[in-house]
């Protein structure tokens, strides 16, 4: 396996969480591998899907604890393409989406060596979708904002006050530290009745969820115990999911 072949780079998105949301491309590029450059992925039984003899690499970002710094990952990447054959960059989610999978493809590019691309589906997508959260619904919402909470810069994305005055759903992805920012900005627009579903560690096994309003929020983060990695949802779709909907019409009963 560790003869030399001809150097390829294939950028796999690993989906949400639940392993079945691979795609099959993603399989077939993950059996073909020589080596595996992989993230902090939700489940790693993903890997399973290698060969038993590949070189794997956990190149992996966790809060406050890097294994190797982006430059190091470009680099690793090209060494070993050109060392063993075909490289595959595993990327939780879809590795466009914050995934800076882009950057990799282009300093691999500059070396010549082929790269090629399979998406993932995105947590920001497929998470709210297993609550039943349809981010865009005829009569409820047009559009969706998906956005960083934290930037390079470890501040909140300038993004989230332009998206609080609009109508469409918002999907806030690593938003957790800056909760109490968001929520603010949202009460400035008088959206404090809003609806909001906070989902942790979504698609697996470890799932939880929080929903209530702007305005109860955190509360609920706090009674549920509800921490990263997670997804904020904001918008009206929320409480028009079939799982969601009995929260809501119990919550309004209250209010009455």
């Amino acid at each position: 396996m560790h003869k030399t072949l001809k150097p390829k780079v294939t950028l796999v998105g690993a989906g949400p969480g639940d392993p079945d949301l691979l795609t099959l491309k993603g399989v077939k590029a993950l059996a073909e591998a020589n080596v595996v450059l992989y993230d902090a992925l939700a489940n790693e039984e993903i890997m399973n899907y290698a060969p038993q003899d590949v070189i794997k690499i956990f190149v992996g970002k966790r809060i406050g604890a890097h294994a190797y710094s982006q430059d190091q990952i470009n680099q690793l990447i090209v060494d070993n393409a050109l060392t063993y054959g075909h490289v595959v960059r595993l990327k939780g989610g879809d590795p466009f989406i914050f995934g800076r999978g882009s950057e990799e493809i282009e300093y691999a590019e500059s070396f010549g060596i082929p790269t090629f691309v399979v998406p993932g589906i995105s947590s920001a997508i497929a998470v709210p979708a297993y609550q039943g959260i349809s981010l865009t619904k005829r009569g409820t919402s047009e559009s969706f904002w998906v956005i960083t909470g934290t930037t390079s810069d470890r501040n909140l994305s300038d993004d989230v006050a332009l998206a609080a005055q609009s109508s469409a759903t918002v999907v806030i992805l690593m938003g957790m530290s800056k909760l109490a920012q968001i929520i603010s900005l949202f009460q400035k627009e008088s959206k404090g009745e809003i609806p909001v579903a906070i989902i942790q560690n979504g698609t697996t096994s470890q799932e939880k969820i929080g929903v209530g309003t702007i305005n109860t929020i955190q509360d609920v983060v706090a009674e549920n115990r509800l921490s990263s990695p997670a997804i904020i949802v904001i918008g009206e779709v929320v409480k028009e999911s079939n799982k969601l909907k009995g929260f809501y019409e119990a919550f309004l009963s209250k209010e009455i």
